[in-house]
């Protein structure tokens, strides 16, 4: 019986490594999260700023076509002045370049304005490229350290787990199912010390009778209170 309890403390003790591992395992999972989230983060910024940056520059393409096509008319209708014979033609032609020269200045407005946001953006851009490549720079070294610390921790999961397996076959199944049950209800404590009559996992004194049978070694005790299996330290 005695081979049996320091079983079940040893394989408690493994349990509990094996929980502290799955949970660095996930922060290490969490923490290459969040990198890929910063990274991803910054990339989107680049990718908005290059698509209005892109969106401006055809606008501006646009903008310097129809300007184009303005100053063009406006060449014509000066062409068409010499031969113009009539007083009212020749007013209607005047009226005609006024009126394409105001539409050519507004264009160029346009395309003033367009330049100062594109060259904006551009800043804009350049600066959250660089920022990018600082952030990538970084989440790829830190990278690289987490899938190595996760690729040891899974090697050492493997042959604890391992491990494990072959403790619980050692016990009887009985014995194996009440040991699972406790872990799952226990908050991973299946197994405490009982010590000045009292169980140190639920702190709730034990019957006399109970407690003075866990020196004996007969058979596997349980806590009536938090049921809890329960061993004794002995003093030598």
């Amino acid at each position: 019986m005695q081979e049996k309890m320091q079983l079940l403390k040893n394989l408690q003790g493994l349990d509990q490594e094996l929980n502290r591992m799955a949970l660095h395992r996930g922060k290490l999972e969490a923490e290459d999260a969040a990198l890929r989230g910063e990274r991803d983060r910054v990339q989107s910024m680049v990718d908005t700023l290059s698509e209005e940056i892109q969106r401006l520059q055809e606008q501006r393409r646009e903008l310097a076509q129809a300007l184009a096509l303005e100053q063009e008319n406006v060449r014509k209708a000066e062409g068409r002045l010499p031969s113009i014979q009539t007083q009212k033609e020749y007013l209607a032609v005047l009226k005609e370049i006024d009126t394409a020269k105001k539409t050519n200045k507004e264009i160029n407005d346009r395309i003033a304005e367009k330049d100062k946001e594109i060259a904006a953006l551009n800043q804009d851009c350049e600066e959250k490229s660089a920022e990018l490549a600082k952030v990538s720079e970084k989440v790829l070294g830190r990278q690289a350290e987490i899938a190595d610390a996760l690729g040891q921790s899974d090697q050492a999961l493997g042959e604890k787990g391992a491990q494990r397996d072959s403790m619980l076959e050692e016990l009887p199944i009985s014995l194996r199912k009440r040991y699972r049950q406790l872990m799952d209800r226990r908050g991973g404590i299946a197994v405490v010390e009982a010590r000045n009559g009292a169980c140190l996992g639920c702190n709730m004194h034990l019957p006399p009778q109970l407690f003075n049978s866990l020196f004996h070694n007969t058979e596997i005790q349980s806590c009536p209170h938090c049921h809890r299996l329960l061993f004794v330290e002995r003093v030598e």
